[in-house]
């Protein structure tokens, strides 16, 4: 059985879900366009992640298994509508960033995933880890990605400008096609490092 922090772990690394699992690729590619909204995207998606983690975890024994897959994506919804309607409220201009990026997280693979995969079969304690992981994994993917977009897209990260007047940027990257080339460029690169560090 493994320790908690190599539950934790996985996520960020070894099972990260966008540049090792490639799940979550429509709000990857939708809204890397700034660092702010990468992050912002993969806060949002960690609070539903976390919460329907614990309640799934929490109801395991209580779910009949014929209806398993409607009460978790019941769960998974009103924790959805609760953090946008939290983001609506106290960051409207974010959450018209993200605009219907937000609603999907209710059919997110790697959130009904990580209920189906692990929550039901695991206690609250370790479906919290595993849900912190596999969130921050996320979030970090998609603020990488962010940042590397606009940095040389519009020449700022987080909207401070940082590389000067005298700057070109390359205006795809900001655009639809940017997504794709730099999410290719970023699962190239972690590809080759795990296999330069011969991580498993």
């Amino acid at each position: 059985m493994s320790t908690l922090a190599q539950e934790f772990s996985k996520g960020i690394l070894k099972e990260n879900p966008t540049f090792r699992l490639i799940l979550g690729m429509c709000p990857t590619l939708a809204v890397t366009a700034s660092a702010i909204n990468g992050f912002g995207m993969g806060i949002s998606a960690l609070v539903v992640l976390l919460c329907s983690n614990i309640l799934v975890a929490a109801l395991r024994n209580v779910i009949p298994d014929k209806v398993r897959i409607p009460a978790y994506i019941l769960i998974i919804a009103t924790f959805t509508t609760i953090v946008d309607m939290v983001l609506n409220a106290f960051a409207p201009d974010l959450h018209k960033a993200l605009g219907i990026f937000i609603p999907l997280i209710v059919v997110n693979c790697i959130i009904l995933g990580r209920a189906e995969a692990f929550a039901r079969k695991n206690n609250v304690v370790r479906s919290i880890i595993d849900a912190l992981g596999m969130g921050l994994g996320f979030t970090l993917s998609l603020t990488i990605l962010g940042i590397i977009r606009e940095l040389f897209g519009s020449g700022s990260i987080f909207g401070v400008n940082v590389m000067g007047t005298a700057f070109e940027p390359m205006g795809i990257l900001a655009t639809a096609p940017g997504a794709f080339i730099t999410l290719g460029v970023m699962l190239g690169f972690v590809n080759y490092m795990f296999r330069r560090l011969r991580i498993e």
